[in-house]
């Protein structure tokens, strides 16, 4: 039996034929009534348009190849395209993945820095020395629930959480976290640029924290505006927008000229001009970061001020409230009127609201007058704070940060 099978096999070609014979292949069968000779490689494409092995010896690679890649073309197309509908996703989500994990990052170093409900034991990193570190209360009842972190511990705070200025420069958000108090050593930091870059990481959020709460009022403003009948919800909230920017005859052209941000910039630079980068006693004692004056509210008394002189430093319980002040006596005074109307007018004209173009017209926010200016246009400019217009927070489901 052998012999026999081995001489009806003596060809590569026989074989193909056999095979042809034993699974009936139709097209094979009309050749064969035809007197057509079937070549090797026909015979093949046959065999594998039939789904049918050939044997081992193939003589027609090219030809096999061929079918095969014509066969699976299809299937080669379909995940082509989803191979490239994956690297789409992929880029699409990245800066999503990013924000949530620099956000759960922030979230839990800045946790390490704030107790539930005791205090918390944190070593510094330069001189191992321990500190208690109490948790505050943004809005709280009582001052006494505020503290203060030293100069050290908030450096370590900042380095945790990576927050880098030369990266806010480059276009990395800021993140949402509060200091209630500047750190009463900060002025013992020997070397003047450290100190510096301190008391801005400490001071910008606040600063762009009270400017996003101004941008989501005008939002509401403009949709409010743009309907034919208001709720009653938004004759409340338009109501105390009235109050807050002291507008009694409800004009709503002024509000939308009073509701407006303050330059990041020029901010910062009046901050650092009023407070000495936070090392005044105003700043210390009083959370007082830009030296506004106040005749009948609680204030701390300048040492060395004229005997006619009865004005005080106005004092806040929390930066925050500083800031939050700083940002009312702007949008509301009229001394500060020519500010808003030209900061109006760039608004209008879709150009970009920048410090260096405000800054000529508070003039009047000291009695030295256009000197003031110059001081603080120096301070901008010196310190690169010009930089920061464009700055943004983080964005975090924790809508009011982290306060320390």
């Amino acid at each position: 039996m052998s012999k026999l099978i081995e001489k009806l096999f003596k060809s590569y070609r026989d074989q193909l034929l056999h095979l042809a014979k034993l699974y009936g292949i139709v097209e094979v069968k009309g050749y064969a009534r035809s007197a057509k000779k079937l070549t090797t490689s026909q015979l093949e494409l046959l065999l594998i348009k039939n789904r049918i092995k050939l044997p081992i010896n193939r003589s027609s690679d090219k030809a096999i190849a061929k079918q095969e890649l014509k066969e699976n073309s299809i299937t080669n197309i379909y995940l082509s395209i989803c191979f490239v509908i994956f690297i789409g996703c992929l880029i699409v989500v990245r800066p999503y993945i990013k924000t949530v994990v620099n956000e759960v990052k922030f979230t839990y170093v800045a946790q390490e820095y704030k107790s539930p409900e005791t205090t918390k034991i944190k070593k510094t990193k330069k001189n191992q020395k321990t500190e208690k570190i109490q948790e505050p209360e943004l809005f709280a009842s009582t001052p006494d629930n505020t503290i203060s972190l030293n100069a050290e511990t908030t450096l370590n705070l900042f380095e945790d959480l990576n927050y880098d200025l030369k990266a806010v420069r480059a276009g990395q958000k800021v993140k949402p976290i509060y200091l209630t108090k500047l750190p009463k050593d900060l002025k013992t930091l020997g070397d003047t640029k450290t100190k510096r870059e301190l008391f801005i990481k400490i001071v910008l959020p606040l600063i762009l924290h009270e400017n996003e709460k101004i941008i989501d009022d005008r939002k509401r403003l403009f949709k409010i505006l743009g309907k034919n009948f208001n709720s009653p919800g938004e004759k409340v909230w338009l109501n105390r927008r009235f109050k807050e920017y002291k507008i009694k005859d409800k004009d709503l052209a002024e509000l939308k000229m009073r509701m407006d941000i303050i330059p990041v910039s020029i901010a910062l630079a009046q901050a650092a001009n009023e407070s000495g980068w936070g090392t005044s006693r105003f700043a210390l004692e009083g959370n007082a970061l830009f030296g506004q004056w106040t005749w009948s509210k609680k204030g701390i008394s300048p040492k060395n001020k004229d005997p006619d002189q009865s004005h005080k430093i106005l004092q806040f319980q929390i930066l925050k409230a500083s800031v939050r002040a700083y940002k009312n006596n702007l949008n509301t005074h009229n001394a500060y009127k020519e500010f808003r109307e030209v900061r109006a007018k760039l608004r209008q004209s879709g150009t970009t609201i920048t410090g260096l173009a405000l800054i000529k017209y508070l003039k009047r926010y000291a009695s030295i007058g256009e000197k003031y200016t110059e001081i603080i246009e120096g301070i901008m400019v010196q310190n690169s704070l010009t930089d920061f217009d464009k700055a943004n927070l983080l964005p975090t489901k924790l809508k009011k940060g982290i306060a320390l």
